[in-house]
C-alpha cells in the first residue's frame, strides 16, 4: 500500500511539473470574473448552501483546475455541469481554480454522536487494514487540507452527502478521473456506514 501511495504522488506530483507556467500565472482577479457563473451553485465566495454542490472556497489550486479540465474535457461526468465550462481554456482554469483557492474554507461541525465519530475518526486518521483501507490523512493530510503539488484535494468542513455520494459514484466506477483508481478501489472496500462515518468526521476538521 505504502508502494502504491508513493508512486501516485509521483505521478501527481508530475502532473503539477506539466501545468507549472499556467499555475505560476494564474491570475485570481481574472478568475473572480469568469467565476461568476460559480456562484449559482457553489455560492459566490465558494460555499455551497445545497448539498449537492460542493463547497469550493479554499479548495487546492491545482486540484480544481484539474477537475475543471476534466469536467470540460468529458473525463469526468457531472449532468449538473454540462455546458457550464465549455468555453473554458485551461488558463481560465487555472484563473477561477486560483480565485476560490484565495476564498476562506467553509468551517463545518461533525455530529458529535459517539460511534460515528469515533469510526470516522478511526478511517481517517488510521484507516481499516483489515478491509484494505488506508488513512484518509495519508493523502489530504491531518487537518483535511490536501496536498498541493500531489494534486490531493482539501476535504475539510466538506458537505458530507457530497462526500457520500462522491464516494458512492468512485466505488461504482461512475467517477474515474482519480490516478491510478486509487479512489475506486479504496471506495469499493467501504461500507455506506464507513462513507458516512468518514464524511462526518470530515466534515468537523478544519
Amino acid at each position: 500500500m505504502r508502494k502504491l501511495l508513493a508512486s501516485l504522488a509521483i505521478t501527481l506530483g508530475a502532473v503539477g511539473v506539466a501545468h507549472a507556467d499556467l499555475e505560476a500565472d494564474a491570475d485570481a482577479a481574472a478568475g473572480r470574473e469568469k467565476a461568476q457563473s460559480c456562484a449559482a451553485c457553489h455560492g459566490p465566495n465558494g460555499i455551497s448552501s445545497a448539498p449537492s454542490f460542493p463547497h469550493i472556497a479554499g479548495q487546492q489550486m491545482t486540484y480544481l483546475a484539474k477537475q475543471i479540465m476534466d469536467i470540460r474535457d468529458g473525463d469526468r461526468l457531472v449532468p449538473e455541469m454540462v455546458g457550464q465550462v465549455d468555453d473554458f481554456s485551461d488558463q481560465d482554469a487555472w484563473d477561477v481554480a486560483a480565485y476560490f483557492a484565495q476564498q476562506d474554507a467553509n468551517v463545518g461541525q461533525a455530529d458529535p454522536a459517539e460511534e460515528a465519530l469515533m469510526r470516522g475518526q478511526e478511517l481517517y486518521r488510521a484507516g481499516d487494514m483489515a478491509k484494505g483501507i488506508p488513512a484518509c490523512a495519508a493523502c489530504h493530510g491531518p487537518s483535511g487540507a490536501g496536498i498541493h503539488t500531489a494534486v490531493y484535494p482539501a476535504l475539510s468542513g466538506q458537505i458530507p452527502q457530497y462526500i457520500v455520494s462522491t464516494l458512492q459514484d468512485f466505488a461504482a466506477g461512475e467517477r474515474t478521473n482519480d490516478p491510478g483508481n486509487m479512489m475506486g478501489d479504496i471506495a469499493a472496500k467501504m461500507s455506506d456506514t464507513d462513507m458516512q462515518a468518514v464524511a462526518n468526521y470530515i466534515n468537523g476538521l478544519h
